[in-house]
């Protein structure tokens, strides 16, 4: 599968696109929409770059999701896990309950186990909270947009 511009559209919204390289909130040198691998402090992109990044990142990303979920999803569920793991990473899905829920087709508890994943740095953070309800949302096949 990949993501449909739905999925794109979540990972856009909440990533914004910064054409020069800032700390997120886990200091982890940034730039684009989210992009890390080889960010140095003091990067510039351009748009387009910043778009190619995030289309290389997500074929990465969406590879990440295919590999680890068992289990046939519908392309809302896909897009859904795409934006988390993008956001998280491809360990934290490995390793999580979510992933484990999500395996034994418990697709009741998954929005519940997205919406656990809102700290940084063992901070709760607003945009964090708002991010996995929107995903939990697009989960469900429900309207996101206005989270």
């Amino acid at each position: 599968m990949k993501t449909s511009a739905e999925g794109l559209a979540l990972i856009q919204k909440f990533e914004g696109c910064e054409l020069e390289s800032y700390r997120c909130s886990a200091d982890v040198p940034t730039i684009g929409f989210g992009h890390t691998r080889g960010v140095k402090d003091g990067d510039t992109c351009t748009q387009e770059e910043a778009n190619q990044l995030l289309a290389d990142d997500l074929e990465e990303f969406e590879g990440y999701v295919a590999k680890l979920v068992d289990i046939d999803l519908t392309q809302n569920e896909f897009d859904a896990m795409v934006a988390w793991t993008f956001n998280l990473g491809p360990t934290n899905l490995k390793s999580s309950t979510l992933l484990q829920k999500l395996n034994e087709d418990d697709r009741a508890d998954v929005p519940h186990q997205m919406k656990r994943w809102n700290k940084a740095g063992g901070i709760v953070l607003n945009g964090l909270v708002r991010r996995r309800e929107a995903e939990a949302l697009l989960f469900q096949g429900e309207p996101w947009e206005n989270v």
